[in-house]
């Protein structure tokens, strides 16, 4: 099912395994996304919609999230990767830590946008204006300190 774009990065979602014996799990499908119940101790699970076998994550794994740039499908992975495929469009997205972006809003539209550290420049996808970092970031420095 599609998401909606979010304009900043989502919270990562740790990994915790139930404590109680003969418990359950829960998992998204890497082939239809629908969410998967398994019983602790899987190392798979087979999904019966489409009978795509998705890999159970080891206990003690923090997860993370995104949103596909291709399909805004929600995406979650395994936290430190770099870089995720979306099951449902195949689009590689760069998967990036809270600390490795920063927002400004669009120089036209004001859209909030998120990009990169160190990017010159970022153009905003629902205008196409092409917004400057260092003239957006002091223009939020003015803010700030008034």
């Amino acid at each position: 099912m599609p998401v909606p774009l979010a304009p900043y990065p989502t919270p990562p979602v740790p990994f915790t395994p139930p404590a109680a014996h003969g418990a359950q799990s829960q998992l998204v499908c890497s082939g239809c996304r629908n969410l998967l119940v398994y019983p602790v101790g899987a190392t798979s699970v087979c999904c019966a919609v489409c009978n795509a076998v998705t890999g159970v994550p080891p206990p003690g794994t923090e997860m993370a999230q995104l949103v596909c740039g291709g399909c805004h499908t929600l995406l979650m992975y395994i936290r430190g990767a770099t870089s995720v495929q979306c099951s449902c469009c195949h689009t590689v997205n760069l998967a990036m830590e809270a600390n490795q972006v920063a927002h400004v809003n669009c120089g036209n539209c004001r859209m909030l946008l998120m990009y990169q550290y160190g990017a010159r420049s970022v153009k905003c996808a629902v205008c196409n204006f092409v917004t400057s970092i260092g003239a957006a970031a002091s223009t939020i420095e003015q803010k700030f300190n008034t």
